[in-house]
């Protein structure tokens, strides 16, 4: 994995999970010429391991996609390559090492993701990891990455986060936690980024509630300040309503899924769902940023 690629520019949907960034990432993959591929991140374990299914339904061992994006990247799909790649993670794609990225291995580990993005033969990618900590792997290995830090307030990401849900891949529940977990990874994950655009890298901050709110606004001011389209077209939005072709997600939030129509309507369920002590915790947990993303009144 050491050859050098020509990569296509990539769009990279960073924050904490349950801010939107799947429901974002299929609407900016309605776009010509953009292809979006899911949590790269989790290509190896759930995809290369695991078999879990595309977002097209295939599984991913079956997935006409993915089989091709394999044989060009890697001339195949191999467990070696995923166990390399799962290695390479754990010593470079930190969020400790935020700040002082430079490790002996990030060449190798960002190679891996370069060949992935390149074999799509896509001129614009979509890899909505969410990680700050692989964000600063990409921006600080040279890739052609625009980073869109999606925020969502922060109470209804811990009232989401604490929600049971079952993972339609299998069945079972989708991880937990509590709301003090939850605002601290929250804190942590947005500050990197607000990190990572001051160290210089390209970042577009896109709240989740403008996004619901005026979504066709919304998305023509991003589409345009990724560079995507002078004048975007978005035939596949009109008012609340959005529809959705299928897509070759490799990992992420159900929605990956579906196909057809979707209302672009927000859920407001955690301001009656979420205790007044868990709403006063993660309050405390998560000023200023909350403030500074305008997340300072009842509803948001």
């Amino acid at each position: 994995m050491t050859d050098r690629v020509t990569t296509p520019r990539v769009i990279y949907l960073g924050g904490l999970g349950r801010s939107g960034t799947t429901l974002l990432e299929r609407l900016l993959g309605e776009l010509p010429g953009v292809v979006a591929l899911g949590e790269v991140v989790h290509l190896w374990e759930r995809g290369v391991r695991a078999r879990e299914p595309c977002g097209c339904g295939e599984p991913f061992p079956t997935c006409a996609f993915w089989c091709q994006v394999g044989d060009r990247a890697f001339g195949g799909w191999a467990s070696v390559t995923a166990d390399r790649v799962l290695m390479l993670r754990r010593r470079v794609d930190r969020t400790r090492r935020i700040g002082r990225i430079a490790h002996r291995d990030l060449a190798e580990y960002v190679q891996a993701y370069r060949l992935v993005y390149a074999a799509t033969g896509a001129r614009v990618v979509i890899d909505s990891s969410k990680h700050a900590s692989l964000a600063w792997c990409l921006a600080a290995s040279g890739v052609d990455v625009h980073v869109v830090h999606v925020v969502r307030d922060p109470r209804a990401v811990a009232y989401s986060w604490g929600r049971a849900v079952a993972r339609p891949e299998d069945g079972r529940p989708m991880t937990r936690w509590g709301p003090a977990r939850t605002a601290l990874h929250w804190t942590a994950q947005n500050a990197a980024l607000e990190l990572l655009a001051r160290r210089g890298a390209r970042v577009t901050t896109v709240r989740y509630e403008d996004l619901l709110a005026a979504p066709e606004r919304t998305l023509t001011g991003l589409v345009r300040a990724l560079g995507l389209a002078a004048v975007p077209e978005l035939p596949f939005v009109d008012g609340q309503t959005a529809w959705l072709g299928p897509s070759h997600t490799v990992s992420g939030n159900p929605m990956r899924f579906h196909v057809g129509r979707v209302e672009l309507r927000r859920d407001d369920a955690w301001t009656t769902g979420l205790g007044a002590g868990e709403r006063r915790l993660v309050d405390a947990l998560t000023w200023p940023l909350r403030a500074r993303y305008g997340y300072s009144g009842v509803t948001g």
